[in-house]
């Protein structure tokens, strides 16, 4: 019968053989400065799905958005415009009130559609943080004009 060797390992050795280096991430995976996909790059199955629609003359989802939104927004244009001519006596609006849910309705699609499409063609704003330099505060200097600005010339 073997007998199997117990062998001590002090505390210190064990520690680090536990730690990574700080510079480097031990050849183990995980993030790397600059590797990867970017940020917002599209993988080549998707570009060549957005190449295939545009190629073969077929609507963008965004033109189909754009024309829902131009859609609803002309048919609710129209529906307002019946309402107004055809409401001579204040007595009859309470029989408009169907034509008003159904203007209410492509209302709410055409804004449906221009808030999905608005990305597309309006990009959203970055927050821009003003500093002054290296990093530090914004130093104004301001100077003082005399009254009188033949005073400012030299001679």
């Amino acid at each position: 019968m073997a007998t199997a060797k117990k062998a001590k390992v002090s505390a210190a050795a064990i520690e680090k053989n536990q730690k990574k280096p700080a510079n480097s991430n031990g050849g183990r995976g995980g993030a790397r400065p600059g590797a990867g996909r970017k940020k917002g790059a599209a993988t080549t199955r998707t570009r060549e799905i957005a190449d295939r629609a545009v190629s073969d003359g077929s609507l963008t989802p965004l033109e189909v958005m754009l024309e829902n939104m131009r859609f609803a927004h002309q048919e609710a244009g129209g529906i307002l415009a019946r309402i107004l001519l055809t409401v001579d006596d204040p007595g009859q609006i309470p029989e408009k009130f169907d034509e008003l849910k159904t203007l209410l309705q492509y209302r709410g699609m055409a804004q449906e559609a221009a808030k999905d499409a608005a990305p597309y063609i309006h990009p959203r704003l970055a927050a821009v943080e003003h500093t002054g330099r290296d990093g530090g505060p914004i130093e104004l200097m301001l100077e003082q004009i005399a009254a009188n600005p033949k005073s400012r010339i030299k001679a």
